[in-house]
């Protein structure tokens, strides 16, 4: 727990800068969109588990400002 701790206190300059963690989340949104567009687009059910994992770890790193601000 302290070691996590430690790393999140690591990122507080980037979920911090306003226009660090909006570029950041811009280029999120899109690796999520590109994950999204293999779902419209496979009917192979590994690929299609492969890019829900992705998109749920995506969103996941979003929510870091919020566990960064509460915990580091």
């Amino acid at each position: 727990l302290v070691e996590h701790n430690k790393l999140l206190n690591k990122l507080k300059t980037l979920v911090n800068n306003k226009r660090q963690w909006v570029a950041f989340n811009d280029y999120i949104d899109w690796m999520i969109m590109q994950q999204q567009a293999t779902l419209e687009q496979t009917d192979n059910s590994v690929l299609i588990c492969r890019a829900q994992g992705a998109i749920t770890t995506l969103r996941k790193i979003k929510q870091l400002k919020d566990e960064v601000n509460l915990h580091g």
